[in-house]
């Protein structure tokens, strides 16, 4: 797969990282005005239903003069109260009594009429928190005043429910939008996987045919120069290309794992190393009780990762400073890697992306190097990576950290 094409597929990814937030946009523009129109509604019912229960105090009012003892006028109160179906309302005599109530279904399951009582005279003080209660003055024919009735009430419960309705939409729609771009996020990363899984396949198949023709030059000019050292480097190089072709063709599969000594396999990368960078700089490597400790691992892929650490931190410092690597199990069953440079550092805003596809300060390359590093140490060998400690201008630490009771 070209590099161009490389590029194309994630010019798509860059145009599917700006569909998700239109996707978004349109989300949140669907529940705002959702709760903007439900919010008008609920403001034209509430005051429908506080017109209503005035309407009803006034016909009640009107209808409790007409008659001439207070039993009758009560009773056609009471009558005009069962005309409402929704809304809660509890009718009190002048010493805030209940004497009628209508719409508590709390109320009807009580048995007791004294625990009745109590749960109305309790709802009585809810609702005059609420809502100003209604006064209803009772008068006989020659206009003098025999009594007073209160009447209590509430929002319906429909009214309840359709102010809250709003924000349970904004809630399904945010779980919406999550699983959206969960299966959004996860179908372009098994895409990206697929590309470079694709790449490092063909890579290892156009690097096989002139490796094995170099094997078999490296063959016949250590039999024809036996002694000469030079011969030996370049074997060790051709060896060292088998392997990498080895590392890209076993990307995208089960990695084949085996159990080795991991302060031999760090030190045969180190030593291989030290010979082929810059020789302004220096490495040390230091282990602190990790000699015998073996760990169920892959040899190239693992190198991989040393290799691409140790690089990166050449490249950091251009190619002048020191570079210590330790390793010490001072954590139960962990075994720690630490590599550390003298470098430019990594800036914090950056932190959080040094471990993403396509993420690199240099002028040249891909970004791939630390998400395979990463992918190996934590989907491979069960272990973490990530950046101990950075620094602008003083340095970089990175920690690698393997299970040793795997």
């Amino acid at each position: 797969m070209s590099r161009f094409n490389i590029l194309n597929a994630v010019d798509v990814y860059a145009t599917g990282f700006i569909q998700k937030w239109i996707i978004l946009g349109l989300s949140l523009s669907i529940g705002i005005g959702s709760v903007l129109y439900t919010n008008k509604l609920v403001k034209e019912i509430k005051k429908r239903e506080d017109w209503q229960v005035n309407l009803y105090a006034k016909a009640l009012e009107f209808i409790a003069n007409e008659h001439e003892t207070n039993q009758n006028a009560l009773f056609a109160l009471e009558e005009i109260i069962q005309a409402n179906t929704t809304i809660p309302v509890i009718l009190t005599n002048e010493n805030d009594g209940p004497i009628f109530y209508k719409n508590l279904p709390k109320a009807d399951l009580i048995t007791d009429p004294e625990e009745r009582e109590d749960y109305l005279i309790q709802k009585i003080s809810e609702m005059g928190l609420n809502k100003v209660p209604i006064v209803v003055n009772l008068v006989d024919a020659q206009g003098n005043q025999y009594g007073q009735t209160m009447i209590y009430f509430e929002e319906s419960s429909l009214l309840v429910q359709l102010r809250y309705y709003p924000y349970v939409q904004l809630a399904i729609i945010f779980v919406f939008l999550l699983v959206v771009f969960t299966v959004f996020n996860y179908s372009r990363l098994s895409e990206q996987n697929q590309i470079w899984v694709g790449m490092a396949k063909e890579t290892a198949h156009q690097l096989g045919t002139p490796i094995s023709s170099l094997m078999a030059w490296g063959d016949y000019f250590k039999e024809k120069y036996v002694e000469d050292p030079y011969i030996t480097e370049l074997d060790k190089d051709v060896k060292r290309l088998e392997i990498i072709t080895q590392r890209f063709s076993s990307i995208g599969s089960a990695p084949k794992m085996e159990s080795l000594n991991i302060y031999e396999q760090v030190k045969l990368s180190v030593d291989y190393l030290k010979t082929r960078i810059s020789k302004k700089v220096t490495i040390d490597f230091t282990a602190q009780e990790a000699e015998h400790i073996y760990l169920n691992m892959n040899p190239e892929l693992f190198s991989w990762v040393l290799e691409n650490l140790i690089k990166n931190a050449v490249d950091a410092m251009a190619g002048v400073g020191h570079i210590q690597i330790s390793m010490s199990c001072s954590v139960v069953d962990k075994l720690m890697i630490d590599i550390e440079d003298q470098g430019n550092g990594i800036a914090p805003n950056k932190m959080s992306k040094v471990f993403k596809p396509g993420f690199t300060t240099k002028n040249r390359g891909w970004g791939l190097g630390l998400t395979l590093t990463k992918r190996i140490i934590e989907d491979y060998h069960g272990g973490r990576i990530f950046i101990k400690n950075s620094a602008l201008n003083k340095g970089t630490a990175f920690r690698i950290i393997l299970n040793t009771n795997a």
